[in-house]
């Protein structure tokens, strides 16, 4: 009874975690949809013609760089393992 109990848990959240083609897509629009509400303005401001491959091209390059920009100044990670006396560090 556990055990069959155990797997139904295990199963609905295995399905749970699964997503359709449609609502990935879906997400992904969104995130467009975010991406031009947010650099779409600054690439307007820069020039573009709105709605232009150059203009689509501003958008996705500001968008990058800010996400580079947060992965360079985001916290290192450091992790250590060993024992007694005798450790391993690294960081990254």
């Amino acid at each position: 009874m556990r055990l069959q109990s155990l797997m139904l848990a295990s199963a609905a959240i295995l399905l749970n975690g699964c997503a359709t083609t449609a609502e990935r897509a879906a997400q992904m629009q969104a995130e467009v949809d975010e991406m031009v509400a947010v650099y779409g303005p600054a690439c307007d401001k820069l020039g573009f013609q709105n709605g232009s491959d150059p203009w689509r091209n501003c958008v996705l390059g500001l968008s990058a760089q800010k996400t580079r920009e947060r992965y360079l100044t985001g916290p290192r990670m450091t992790s250590c393992w060993g024992h007694r006396g005798f450790y391993s560090c690294s960081g990254f």
